[in-house]
């Protein structure tokens, strides 16, 4: 019988080729006809800025010719030259979401906080599809950084790629992104895969794909532990937290945002003279992952109009539309909740985009955050929140059991496991978080007010030693320093 073909071998030519075809031959049709100010001419001319010219460069350098001049593939490392060291992240750096916003994190650690580094970074975007508004969203510098390195070059026998995506993108894709690495597995000097679930377990083909890596970074000992009682080569698997930026994160930088202005009221009437009350907030996709049901259960199960609190949802569409209004007047029909004599406690919905540079402004106008989420992959909006100083309470199961302790904050307790019913983890198990425990803490935050500015300041402590952009840019640059040593002794 015969053997299949090795996938990390001469298929790179032909999805790359389709992938940079495509991308051309929309970039054409766009200028023939004259769609310069759609919004799909600005995505796709964003998106030919960033990948067009890397495949060239890569196709170039493979078929044997590098600036003019042809070039071996045999070419080693120059133990003595450590700028030819370089390091393709590639994430989806021009799309909202957690692996974009975690992919940042470690660019911006990296180039702040290395002195005298031995490797180059550049950038490319791939894992997702890329958005207009969130680039523009951007801080001016770091678009400009982004410019930066994306135009650095490098040559694919001295890089280490990292794959930062969910192994559905990778090497080759299952659906229609820039593959990871570009041109196949044997071209580069090292990949690793930085992933997460948020699940029990990782499923056969994304096992599959982990152990093609020559390394897999997870980010907390949940996932060191669900990758290798999955199947995942325990001798690539490696911790790696996310940084969290505690200097753009800091609660003495900033005012309040206008919640008002950006939020839109969805349950209760009228307002009190004392303004809003007490803020919860919360922070998510619309997705049954997230808890949002079990959320506005505990919340209007144990408020109500006279308690003088508001809860503000910032949420955007998950394979969904975005009515949220209306999906949250109907959860309560069906809950049943009679609206009591005092009427129902505030909920505000902010769908709105938040530009990044907001965010902090956003965290600082709550009093409290909460996600009772199923499971996280590590639950960025609750480090952001923690880093601003506010007492958090979330579930105390997956991602968050890194950081958040009894002592920094509330972990929520688990009331039982219960099996996914739809999507692509279908038949997996996640945590089903205690609605009548969550009533209880939402309530105790309110009422000991100085109990927990204690926990939201130990909160942004932690944050600061364990997890900030200096600390974890050292653990990064490590990791990859040892790679590349490793390399050069062999």
């Amino acid at each position: 019988m015969d053997q299949p073909p090795d996938r990390s071998k001469r298929p790179w030519k032909f999805s790359t080729l389709v992938y940079s075809s495509s991308i051309l031959f929309l970039l054409l049709s766009i200028f023939l006809f004259g769609f310069t100010n759609t919004n799909l001419y600005k995505v796709q001319s964003l998106r030919f800025t960033f990948t067009a010219n890397r495949i060239y460069s890569y196709l170039q350098f493979l078929l044997g010719f590098h600036d003019g001049t042809p070039k071996s593939k045999s070419e080693t490392l120059d133990p003595a030259s450590s700028t030819s060291h370089c390091v393709l992240w590639m994430a989806p750096f021009l799309s909202s979401g957690g692996y974009s916003s975690e992919a940042w994190s470690y660019i911006l650690s990296l180039h702040n906080h290395l002195t005298n580094p031995r490797f180059r970074i550049t950038i490319e975007h791939h894992g997702d599809l890329e958005s207009v508004e969130f680039w523009n969203g951007l801080a001016k510098e770091t678009k400009e950084l982004a410019i930066e390195m994306y135009r650095t070059q490098c040559r694919p026998n001295e890089t280490i790629v990292v794959c930062h995506s969910e192994p559905g993108a990778w090497y080759p894709p299952l659906f229609e992104t820039l593959p990871c690495p570009p041109t196949g597995y044997e071209d580069f000097l090292s990949v690793i895969g930085r992933t997460m679930f948020e699940t029990d377990r990782v499923n056969p083909e994304h096992v599959k794909r982990c152990n093609q890596m020559d390394h897999v970074w997870v980010p907390t000992e949940f996932h060191v532990s669900s990758f290798v009682q999955s199947g995942v080569d325990s001798s690539k698997v490696v911790k790696i937290v996310q940084p969290v930026d505690v200097g753009f994160f800091d609660p003495l930088k900033y005012e309040p945002l206008d919640l008002m202005a950006v939020g839109d009221l969805v349950l209760g009437s009228g307002m009190k003279n004392a303004g809003l009350g007490f803020v919860f907030l919360s922070v998510f996709k619309w997705e049954q992952r997230k808890g949002w049901d079990v959320l506005l259960k505990a919340y209007l199960r144990e408020f109500s109009g006279k308690d003088n609190v508001a809860l503000f949802l910032l949420t955007n569409a998950y394979h969904s539309d975005s009515d949220f209004g209306n999906k949250i007047l109907d959860f309560v029909e069906e809950l049943n909740i009679q609206e009591l004599r005092n009427g129902y406690p505030f909920v505000y919905v902010i769908d709105k985009h938040i530009a990044q540079v907001d965010l902090p402004r956003l965290y600082k106008a709550a009093d409290a955050f909460v996600l009772p989420t199923r499971g996280e992959g590590w639950g960025r909006p609750i480090v952001e929140a923690m880093a601003m100083s506010l007492p958090v309470i979330a579930t105390n199961w997956s991602g968050p059991t890194e950081y958040l302790t009894e002592r920094n904050g509330y972990p929520l307790v688990v009331e039982e496991m219960s099996e996914v019913k739809e999507g692509p983890f279908e038949g997996h198990q996640w945590a089903e978080p205690s609605v009548d425990k969550l009533r209880v803490l939402m309530r105790h935050v309110m009422s000991n007010l100085d109990e927990a500015k204690v926990k939201g300041n130990r909160g942004r402590d932690d944050m600061i030693q364990k997890f900030a952009p200096e600390v974890v840019a050292k653990v990064v640059a490590d990791q990859i320093e040892r790679i590349f040593d490793e390399k050069i002794r062999t």
